[in-house]
């Protein structure tokens, strides 16, 4: 059934708690009793003035949250249901970005921007509940549409700081856009709205005048025809923010430049490279950070930025030169790219931030991810433990599109065996300090796929390399762990480090596969056997004989920081 279905057959309290996987008392206090529901501050806007902030206390913000993926699936089902893809709306939606939006409007004569004022505060408590109690998809019962709109609702408005304002803000929202698409189309216009930010572009000699216009002091105004939809549709204007931007001037559309093709705005690039290289010399850049004091008020500082921000504003530098383009197999990398691949470099490689483990496979880290946490009271250099939760004190790497585009890694021995060979020349260029350093383990199968990387070892540490060692210090901070041998010599794979009994499992009445040519009618694979076999059934799995594993990983952990106390 459709999660949408499931919405409208509720028709209580009790099945909205239900529904969002909560005890109805609970669900109930949290909804109506709770005291205080929101803390309410003020941030600094980017272009002046300020921004009011009403952040749910954590218990309602939890309850947001699932609230706000409901409704993401109940659009989702409705758009399925209609075969339509939403193109109007790009602001808190799947798969639409600031990106997506931007794209609408690349290489236009004329490109007008009008704001939505108080756009969240014009959206009420009655007007969210008729909502969903009138609109077709939804339909609503009375109880349930009550009980939805106490739960999004503050002091009759949408609550700017919600993680339900969006998703409920583009419900509210849809009309305007049809309306706004409408009179587009009606004037040679494309249309496209990112939350309050309206944006309307063309190709035309000219800009109707209808939407807007260049008034007797020179300035462009929205125009009455414009004007009159948005009011019809229950918003306003902010006449402040209304800007015409022509081709030959910078055009922007939520922040990216879309005169030829979407792109990010030179100084953010070289505010981003030239903190990317204060990072790599020192060990740290800095930020402009709002600080909220005891008296409520705020004030801006500098302060130590953090690497996962960093890694953000790289990735979506990533996504922006990327978007709708396809990548050739051998590409060379563009100086966007490259900054990139050295800041992955620098976090992962050169300055981690606690032992990282690269295995051969995604499969292979649930496997040891498992047995840290099976064994946790054992093992205090890999994992700390309070009561039942478990917090696993190495990474486990995690291999994705960008790590194989940027890095060239994405599991396997013909991955290690570069990775390996250029390591101390990837390293070389970073010069930054560090009070505590930590080893990148390679954790390999030690069967005849391990052959190429111990040649290469030989090769670089002119040492012997035969995976009889229960680890190799290739330099720097980089060793390989194979898996032990049996009593006999002979070969492992990880996987012979899990009890028979689960390698024995049936899924669905299929067996299992270790290799790569499966027979999808009769066997199963490893990436179903990590995932629904070990992990499902990671707490009754025992998981003894992946202790010698864990044994190398400790030793190498000790190894490396013996060399780090004496100074080598």
């Amino acid at each position: 059934m459709k999660r949408i279905d499931d919405l409208k057959m509720a028709t209580s309290l009790t099945d909205v708690a239900l529904l969002l996987g909560f005890h109805p008392k609970a669900f109930a206090w949290v909804i109506y009793k709770q005291q205080p529901r929101y803390t309410v501050f003020e941030i600094p806007k980017s272009r002046g003035g300020t921004r009011t902030i009403k952040a749910p206390e954590p218990k309602l913000k939890n309850v947001q949250a699932r609230l706000a993926e409901l409704l993401q699936d109940c659009i989702a089902d409705i758009n399925e249901a209609r075969s339509q893809k939403e193109k109007l709306s790009h602001g808190f939606r799947r798969g639409h970005s600031i990106i997506t939006n931007a794209y609408q409007h690349r290489s236009r004569r004329f490109v007008l921007n009008v704001d939505l004022a108080d756009f969240f505060g014009t959206i009420n408590f009655g007007r969210v509940r008729g909502f969903l109690m009138t609109n077709k998809h939804f339909a609503l019962h009375e109880r349930v549409a009550t009980v939805l709109a106490h739960i999004v609702c503050y002091e009759n408005s949408l609550p700017q700081g919600a993680p339900t304002s969006p998703v409920v803000s583009n419900l509210i929202a849809h009309i305007l856009d049809v309306r706004l698409a409408k009179l587009a189309r009606r004037f040679g216009l494309h249309y496209t709205r990112y939350a309050d930010d309206l944006t309307f572009s063309t190709n035309g000699r000219t800009f109707p005048e209808e939407v807007a216009a260049i008034d007797a002091d020179g300035q462009w105004i929205a125009g009455p025809t414009l004007k009159g939809a948005i009011q019809r549709a229950g918003f306003e204007l902010n006449p402040v923010k209304t800007r015409m931007q022509l081709r030959q001037s910078r055009q922007d559309v939520t922040g990216l430049i879309v005169n030829e093709k979407v792109n990010i705005r030179s100084e953010y690039y070289r505010d981003t490279r030239a903190k990317c290289h204060r990072l790599f010399k020192t060990g740290k850049y800095q930020i402009k950070q709002t600080i909220r004091k005891d008296d409520g008020s705020t004030i801006v500082e500098d302060a130590d930025g953090a690497l996962d921000q960093m890694e953000g504003v790289l990735s979506f530098i990533d996504s922006v030169k990327r978007h709708k383009q396809v990548v050739e197999r051998d590409h060379k990398l563009s100086g966007v790219e490259q900054i990139y691949r050295a800041f992955l470099l620098y976090r992962h490689f050169y300055a981690p931030s606690m032992p990282t483990i690269l295995c051969e496979g995604k499969t292979d880290n649930i496997y040891v991810r498992c047995a840290i946490q099976a064994f946790a009271d054992d093992y205090a250099k890999l994992a700390d433990k309070k009561g039942e939760a478990v917090s696993v004190k190495v990474k486990l790497f995690n291999y994705s599109d960008h790590t194989k585009r940027l890095l060239g890694i994405a599991g396997g021995s013909g991955h290690f065996n570069n990775l390996i060979k250029d390591y101390r020349k990837n390293l070389k260029p970073f010069t930054a300090p560090y009070a505590e350093r930590f080893p990148v383990i390679l954790l390999i199968d030690n069967d005849a796929g391990a052959d190429g990387i111990y040649k290469v070892v030989r090769a670089i540490t002119k040492g012997t390399c035969d995976g009889k060692d229960p680890f190799y210090f290739i330099g720097d901070n980089l060793y390989v762990v194979p898996t032990p041998l049996t009593d006999t010599g002979a070969a492992t794979m990880i996987e012979d480090f899990l009890p028979s009994k689960w390698r024995d499992e049936k899924l669905g009445g299929k067996t299992l596969n270790l290799g790569k040519d499966i027979d999808i009618t009769k066997e199963y694979g490893k990436s179903l056997f990590a995932e629904y076999v070990i992990k499902k059934n990671r707490k009754i799995v025992e998981f003894d004989a992946m202790r010698a594993i864990l044994d190398r990983i400790v030793t190498v952990i000790d190894d490396y920081a013996a060399m780090m106390a004496a100074g080598s």
